[in-house]
């Protein structure tokens, strides 16, 4: 067990944030994990669990934690049976690593979720999605550890309580559990998903007559390298904020004053807008306050436009925040983590 004092987060989480642990450490097995568990206990730490700090915002600059590393890895192929096969994968793999990984071994589910940011373990968590689909479409069950006592436990679909952008991790759940292995149920046969606009429109410009996973997983990365930034070059979380969902009666209200506005009906009769079209319908996409800014292409992205704070990000979204709120009436909720 190896705990280094005062070490910087800067390069663990991609919005750049120059955030400092009080005390940092890796957890590469179950057991260290444990360890370290103990740990923050035996010696009254709080104790933070970083996955691959995508989905973070570092509010102060000193994080009063024992913020540890989870380095959980390994891709291993469970079970199998006629129509199916089941990986299990480490919570510390990277996503976009695992999802190259199914698509080499010609195991379809995840290719529309290529690209995303992070790593396994946060999947479940957010219960990510993109270009039509959803973790939760394949998810089989997780194994998480509890901070409590350390102590293994498993959540099947149902217990997980997916949600749009949710998972009973973020809601009672939270700050409970470290995920250590997530298990998806994959097709031997792929079943492709490319209803999506943009995506069909992305594979018909590339010519693809005949559907691969690897053209489709190529179209989505083509999409989101033309419209979102690189964290490596610009630090960023990827999508700020929720899409929020609204009444339908306040939905028909919105759409008479707002023609324009973007929309989709729901199977439970609500009714999603468009948070980066309410964004940019209040003058913020490509605008900066200070050193944090939106980006020109996605207003649903906010970036580290140089040394930014944490705590410029966090206030550009409050005044984005308020600007829906009083032009739309309608209230975004923040999808990245406030931390500090």
């Amino acid at each position: 067990m190896n705990i280094t004092p005062h070490h910087s987060l800067r390069t663990l989480n991609t919005f750049g944030i120059d955030a400092t642990a009080r005390f940092f450490a890796t957890g590469s097995s179950i057991a260290e994990m444990q360890e370290l568990l103990n740990y923050a206990a035996h010696n009254h730490l709080t104790n933070l669990i970083l996955g691959g700090g995508s989905n973070v915002l570092f509010r102060t600059p000193e994080i009063n934690a024992l913020v540890i590393k989870n380095n959980l890895t390994g891709i291993t192929l469970l079970d199998e049976d006629t129509n199916h096969v089941y990986i299990r994968s480490g919570a510390g793999e990277n996503w976009h690593g695992l999802v190259m990984y199914c698509i080499a071994h010609n195991y379809g589910g995840i290719e529309n979720l290529s690209l995303i940011p992070g790593n396994a373990g946060a999947g479940p968590m957010q219960n990510i999605g993109a270009y039509g689909a959803e973790l939760k479409d394949v998810f089989h069950e997780l194994e998480a550890m509890r901070i409590a006592d350390g102590v293994l436990e498993t959540f099947d679909k149902t217990r997980c309580r997916f949600g749009y952008r949710e998972s009973i991790f973020k809601q009672e759940a939270r700050n409970q559990y470290i995920i250590t292995t997530l298990t998806l149920k994959l097709y031997k046969k792929p079943e492709f998903r490319i209803q999506y606009g943009a995506l069909r429109q992305e594979l018909d410009k590339r010519g693809v007559k005949e559907l691969t996973l690897a053209a489709v997983s190529e179209a989505v990365c083509a999409i989101r390298r033309s419209k979102l930034p690189d964290p490596a070059i610009t630090g960023n979380a990827g999508s700020f904020f929720k899409n929020p969902e609204i009444d339908a009666s306040l939905a028909g209200t919105l759409k008479k004053a707002f023609p324009e506005m973007v929309s989709y009906s729901l199977e439970n009769g609500r009714v999603k807008l468009a948070a980066g079209w309410l964004i940019e319908a209040c003058g913020w996409k490509g605008k900066t306050l200070g050193r944090a800014g939106v980006h020109p292409l996605q207003a649903l992205v906010l970036v580290n436009t140089g040394q930014a704070t944490g705590n410029e990000i966090y206030e550009l979204s409050s005044r984005i925040l308020e600007s829906v709120q009083q032009k739309f009436g309608v209230t975004l909720e923040r999808e990245v983590n406030m931390i500090g």
